[in-house]
């Protein structure tokens, strides 16, 4: 076997048959322990798994090329939060008062522009000043939070607009609108990884820093373009949920960072960069959904949910590491 092929192998394969496993395991335990209904994955509940997929799902997508980079944005959550509060409010804003549902589009807008806004200044404070980017995101992570605290008084944001949540129920060829989105930002991703000068910069970048910026790559612009990319990626999963939500609490989206990262990581990305792909989070979203779904329906409340997560992720970074090791001896002899 040539060196780094089960390597190779193991990151890309590993995480479907992790998801083959999770549908045998939780289809038998659901028969023994559901607390409710007893079928586990038939066709509404794979289609509703899509859908709650989502949220966490087109973030991710994002993250992934972030670490690919080398870095990390802790600020997601925040941002997704801050976004659904311009969209919803944006909404009730006199200035918009005569647009009828012409405020829909308005107020979406709004709320992208607030992401990719927020993602701008994490990516140039990196870009500009050096910080390592997992310090820099977990300072706007709470400045973020604070501004969503400070929006409204730390009261609810709300508003329900039925234009909007009917298009948000909508579904296409048995698909929700959240699911299709999930997948246009899926291949859009891919395509950005795989067939463009941007994404194989990322690669180079994330692999050796200092190698991109002697072969000409201007690092710094290309690590802002990513960071706002994420920063609209978690606006437009903000845009996805609350159309149907409709309110938005200032907790919301706490933790998304963790999740996101625990399915990137899932999935096969490395966390000092330079290997990951769009594909493999894509999995690691479902893996992560499924384990959520599939604890819930034998009865696991929410802080099991988080410890058994909270182990694979640890056990993935530990098999991850033992594998990097193994390679580079490979590759030596």
């Amino acid at each position: 076997m040539a060196p780094g092929t089960l390597s190779t192998f193991l990151k890309r394969g590993a995480i479907w048959g992790f998801i083959v496993l999770e549908l045998i395991f939780f289809t038998v335990a659901g028969h023994l322990l559901a607390v409710g209904e007893k079928t586990f994955m038939d066709l509404d509940n794979l289609l509703l798994l899509f859908k709650q997929s989502a949220p966490i799902g087109i973030i991710a997508m994002g993250m992934t090329i972030v670490m690919v980079n080398g870095n990390i944005d802790l600020s997601v959550g925040a941002t997704y939060a801050l976004s659904a509060v311009v969209l919803l409010d944006a909404m009730t804003w006199p200035i918009f008062g005569g647009l009828g549902d012409w405020v829909i589009p308005v107020a979406c807008l709004l709320a992208l522009l607030t992401g990719l806004f927020l993602g701008a200044i994490n990516g140039i404070i990196v870009w500009k000043t050096g910080v390592d980017a997992f310090i820099v995101t977990l300072g706007a992570m709470l400045g973020y939070r604070g501004l969503v605290f400070m929006y409204n008084g730390e009261q609810p944001t709300s508003h329900l607009n039925w234009t909007l949540v009917d298009f948000a129920e909508a579904q296409f060829l048995g698909l929700h609108t959240a699911t299709w989105f999930l997948l246009l930002v899926t291949v859009a991703m891919w395509f950005l990884m795989n067939r463009t000068v941007h994404g194989r910069n990322a690669y180079a970048i994330g692999d050796n820093r200092e190698a991109a910026v002697n072969a000409g790559i201007k690092v710094g612009p290309h690590m802002m373009i990513n960071f706002m990319i994420i920063g609209f990626l978690a606006a437009l999963s903000a845009v996805v949920f609350y159309a149907e939500s409709g309110s938005v609490n200032p907790n919301d989206g706490s933790l998304y960072e963790l999740w996101v990262i625990t399915a990137v990581v899932l999935g096969g990305t490395k966390l000092a960069g330079g290997s990951g792909s769009i594909i493999g989070t894509f999995g690691g979203v479902l893996a992560i959904q499924l384990l959520r779904k599939g604890l819930s329906h034998i009865g696991a409340d929410t802080s099991t949910v988080n410890l058994v997560i909270g182990l694979i992720l640890i056990a993935v970074l530990l098999l991850d590491r033992q594998l990097n090791v193994k390679g580079k001896g490979e590759l030596k002899t």
